[in-house]
């Protein structure tokens, strides 16, 4: 082991010199490992070392981060675990260790394999933290070193510290912006919720009053709730309200719509992946269960993910822990869970197409989403709602008669909330001031071939117009209320000029 005092005394011309020109090199590069690579190169030309290397730590292992003679090959050599030979000891001891002789001392364990031929002792120190070594500076001294043994511990000591501040502050900078991406990600799944789902539920059928009460009674719990409804009754929507009114509000609610991602890139997105892990993986990255620690996790289309997906969500569910693909570490996490499907799971059981065990583990709290044909006056809030944000947004007065509207709660909505709000979408950038009628809305419902719809439309004229009769007269009523413009008629009614023109001469308008 050496001795710290031996670090102490006048530093002479050329350790000045070294010291300043690592200094520049440093302040003047904003990439670590090139400014730390020069940096060694600096030391080998000026105190005539050799084998210059930095280990950090990482995960209780010291990896090679910057080296100035090692191939990539001898870098994955050349990890060493805690009190591991020479590096190892540096990082138990938090001391300057110096082998005198490389060629016949155990502790110089050369795992990179490197000859260092001209090589006669080696020296490592650590790199210093408050009292905590984060990575070890180690080199061969030469036999043509000009210099003493003790000046060159004393200059490493001096350079170490400038190391470790750098390499502290990289590593403080590169979780800020891990963390900033991470807000970032949050926040653009918390802006695209209140976007596309308004923030809140809309409603006070029964049906709904009751899905109102199940989620007041079970949010301030930490329990699995199993979303249940078909397409577009707003299964996000539920499990938003439940994260907003539990003791998990104030930390991230995050999303993952598992039928929208191939099976094997889902394991990637659920559980995150190591650098290398796969052709693509250039880089850590964390999933969604890292991502939603301490907060909820909203899994849509839970029915669609793959068995070996449902394996590991269940021991998550299970243990609260899970490695990363291609990692061996293992994380743990707190994590409330909210899934949604649209299918039957269970005959999915019964058909073995969905684990048995893992369909209990998710069915701890049911919520049935009752389809928008069997909430009643819901729709007509729905309209209101939809119509007054699609005006705001398009600036546009459009207003909807009473005939309208009960066409509108008529139609059976097969997509239910999200087919209506694209509906009034449609009547908002078609529609003007003067109403949308009954008649209108058989032309921007797919109810058109609804015959029960069809079968209630009784026009003014005593003959029964066919769909040819009504769109003559709406091309019609187009031109006239555009001073027979073709080109503000066919925009009037969401067609093309060259579609209008076709139909006038059809028609023989």
């Amino acid at each position: 082991m050496f001795d710290k005092s031996a670090c102490m005394g006048c530093l002479t011309i050329r350790e000045l010199t070294t010291l300043y020109e690592i200094s520049s090199i440093i302040s003047n590069h904003y990439d670590l490992q090139t400014s730390l690579e020069k940096s060694m190169r600096v030391l080998k030309n000026s105190l005539n070392l050799d084998n210059c290397v930095v280990h950090i730590l990482e995960d209780d292992i010291l990896n090679v981060f910057a080296s100035i003679e090692l191939s990539k090959f001898q870098k994955t050599l050349s990890t060493y675990k805690v009190g591991e030979g020479v590096t190892g000891m540096v990082i138990e001891s938090k001391e300057p260790v110096v082998v005198e002789n490389i060629h016949n001392n155990s502790l110089f364990l050369n795992k990179s394999g490197k000859r260092d031929f001209n090589g006669k002792s080696y020296v490592a120190v650590p790199l210093m933290i408050d009292n905590v070594a984060i990575g070890v500076l180690g080199t061969v001294i030469t036999k043509t070193a000009e210099i003493e043994l003790d000046d060159t511990v004393r200059i490493l000591t001096i350079v170490s510290s400038i190391f470790a501040q750098t390499i502290y502050s990289f590593q403080l900078n590169k979780k800020e912006k891990e963390r900033l991406q991470e807000l970032k990600l949050y926040y653009k799944m918390e802006w695209d919720s209140k976007v596309h789902n308004f923030g809140d539920i809309i409603g006070d059928s029964p049906k709904m009053q009751q899905v109102f009460k199940v989620i007041q009674r079970i949010a301030q719990s930490d329990v699995t709730v199993l979303v249940r409804g078909e397409t577009g009754t707003g299964k996000e929507l539920v499990a938003a309200a439940i994260h907003k009114r539990s003791n998990r509000k104030d930390e991230p609610f995050i999303k993952l719509n598992c039928a929208a991602i191939t099976d094997t890139l889902l394991e990637s997105e659920l559980f995150g992946h190591e650098k290398g892990a796969f052709t693509d993986a250039r880089e850590t990255r964390k999933g969604r269960f890292e991502l939603a620690d301490g907060g909820t996790l909203f899994l849509d289309e839970i029915g669609d993910i793959s068995a070996s997906a449902q394996v590991k969500l269940l021991r998550v569910l299970q243990e609260r822990e899970f490695e990363r693909v291609g990692g061996s570490k293992t994380i743990k996490v707190n994590v409330r869970l909210v899934a949604a499907t649209n299918r039957n799971l269970e005959q999915m059981v019964k058909d073995g197409k969905f684990r048995e065990d893992l369909y209990y583990r998710l069915n701890v709290i049911p919520i049935d989403l009752p389809p928008l044909r069997e909430r009643g006056d819901d729709i007509k809030q729905l309209v209101n709602f939809f119509l007054e944000r699609s005006m705001k947004n398009h600036k546009k007065m459009v207003t909807i008669t009473d005939e309208a509207m009960e066409a509108l709660c008529s139609y059976p909505w097969p997509g239910n909330v999200r087919e209506l709000e694209n509906t009034i979408e449609r009547i908002v950038l078609m529609g003007n001031e003067e109403g949308i009628s009954k008649y209108d809305m058989l032309l921007l419902l797919p109810a058109l071939n609804d015959q029960k719809l069809k079968s209630d439309y009784k026009p003014i004229s005593k003959r029964t117009l066919t769909l040819d009769d009504m769109e003559k007269e709406a091309i019609i009523e187009a031109l006239e209320n555009n001073d027979y413009n073709h080109s503000k008629a066919a925009d009037e009614l969401g067609i093309t000029l060259r579609q209008i023109g076709y139909k006038i001469k059809k028609y023989e308008i």
